[in-house]
């Protein structure tokens, strides 16, 4: 599981941009997201977290560790 700290996420169509950013690059993980708490989950990722956090970084968001 991969926890990211998103602070420029905040209405649904940057969860929806989130989401299909690491999407792109796991497939089959669970992710969920908080847009109060600006947390995004990542769950049965396969992949190492900068790989998920430089995909969310390119849809325009910075992504840190949470």
């Amino acid at each position: 599981m991969h926890r990211f700290k998103v602070e420029k996420m905040g209405c649904g169509g940057c969860a929806k941009a989130v989401t299909r950013a690491v999407q792109g690059v796991e497939p089959n993980a669970r992710i969920d997201v908080d847009l109060g708490a600006k947390l995004v989950t990542v769950s049965g990722a396969a992949g190492p977290a900068d790989r998920i956090a430089r995909a969310i970084g390119d849809a325009g968001y910075l992504a840190g560790p949470a």
